[in-house]
């Protein structure tokens, strides 16, 4: 007769057990990360959203969310490479980190996605403020600048770009479907009835909106373009701003390119800027232009990659006695020192050829790649490789939550670095 065996003794779960009650306070440890971006939106000067709440206390209506709430909770999000609104409000009631930012308070993705895209100008002062308060904390100087730009795949397919016969015809059936629909929901009654056929209409409208932001797009295109292959210029009639652009593994898909500029001694960000073209040329100027309208002073030193190294921008800049730093491109002739001035150059030109010709140049360049490339490769870690919405506005909302989210982080790290040294 076999011999019985007591049976296993396992660990299993009792979910009757009690936990221990913890004040949310308890849920984080006192140098955590979201308790950072807290004490950073705790410091902000909110007037400019909360004017325009229409909830009064002594007056009826449900309380609105604090904004104070929704920007901690957006910023903590970009850091932790969160970008989707439906993915954070899940988060708010099942990770410690975002439970402890609502403090009990609950969020629905519908508010937080139209926070994300909805202040572009508060989201611009914010960007402002956060460098602000490096440079008073003596943590950033501006003394040197480099710039660069990423391309950020668009909202849009492929497949939903179209030249100007296809967008005409496409124009005329979302009309169509836009009247039928309006009939349908005048000759039915029934109130559920009118709810889906009214969103269908709203679709319906929005499509023709879409298109025909297209079809006002079509000509810049088109101008682009030579004379002869004018007729093959598409726009998308899912994101009309969207550009189809060369990306960095060489495929071609539609984009943003978003700019950032950074401080090279901090990799604090300083300026942003989203364009619907590929090339960086001639994006020096309004990037320079941006940084003294932002900080009230010009860098002394611009640095940038052979991309942006235009003669009318680097004259330009140089009138703001900016001292820039930009590789000088290989001349066709092989046999020629691209170092050496030519009998046509203008005086900034020359002295640019031959400032980037002497070590001392060489060696100031390479803290662009240390600092600017650096600052790309945390914004793509962060989720910065494709973007859920649409539209050059909204695309610059999410650069900007993604520049102020990577101040506040870099301010974090600053002021260890300079506790540590003792100063």
């Amino acid at each position: 007769m076999p011999e019985l065996r007591p049976p296993p003794r396992l660990r299993s779960p009792n979910r009757q057990t009690v936990l221990d009650a913890t004040p949310i306070d308890g849920l984080l440890d006192d140098d955590h990360q979201a308790r950072v971006v807290w004490d950073f939106c705790r410091g902000l000067d909110l007037a400019p959203l909360l004017d325009p709440i229409r909830s009064r206390q002594g007056h009826p209506g449900r309380a609105a969310l604090d904004p104070r709430l929704a920007i901690g909770l957006w910023l903590y999000a970009t850091l932790e490479g969160v970008g989707s609104a439906r993915a954070l409000a899940v988060l708010c009631t099942e990770h410690n980190a975002f439970r402890w930012l609502c403090g009990g308070v609950s969020v629905n993705y519908h508010t937080l996605a139209d926070v994300r895209v909805e202040h572009l100008d508060f989201l611009d002062s914010l960007l402002t403020h956060s460098v602000a308060v490096l440079r008073e904390q003596g943590l950033v100087d501006l003394n040197r600048v480099a710039q660069d730009g990423t391309r950020v795949r668009a909202s849009a397919g492929a497949a939903s770009f179209r030249r100007k016969p296809t967008l005409d015809e496409c124009l005329l059936e979302a009309e169509d479907q836009v009247a039928r629909l309006r009939e349908e929901m005048d000759d039915d009654p029934s109130a559920g009835s009118r709810r889906q056929a009214a969103a269908r209409e709203r679709a319906a409208r929005e499509r023709v909106e879409r298109i025909r932001q297209a079809l006002d797009r079509l000509p810049e295109l088109e101008a682009k373009k030579k004379p002869e292959e004018r007729d093959r210029a598409r726009c998308s009639t899912t994101d009309a701003e969207a550009t189809v652009m060369k990306m960095a593994d060489g495929g071609f898909r539609p984009a943003y390119n978003v700019q950032f500029a950074a401080d090279t001694k901090s990799q604090v960000i300083v300026g942003v800027d989203v364009l619907t073209t590929g090339s960086d040329q001639g994006q020096m100027t309004p990037m320079v232009e941006q940084i003294h309208r932002r900080h009230g002073q010009y860098p002394a030193e611009y640095l940038a990659d052979g991309g942006f190294a235009q003669h009318a921008d680097l004259e330009a800049v140089e009138a703001c006695r900016v001292t820039v730093y930009t590789p000088v491109p290989q001349p066709k002739d092989a046999s020629r020192d691209r170092h050496r001035p030519l009998p046509t150059d203008r005086p900034v030109i020359a002295g640019w050829r031959e400032r980037m010709g002497t070590e001392e140049a060489k060696g100031i360049y390479k803290d662009r790649a240390a600092t600017i490339e650096c600052v790309n490769a945390q914004a793509r870690n962060r989720g910065l490789l494709r973007l859920l919405v649409r539209g050059v506005e909204k695309v610059k909302a999410v650069a900007m939550w993604f520049a102020v989210a990577h101040n506040v982080a870099c301010g974090a790290r600053l002021r260890a670095e300079r506790l540590a040294m003792g100063t």
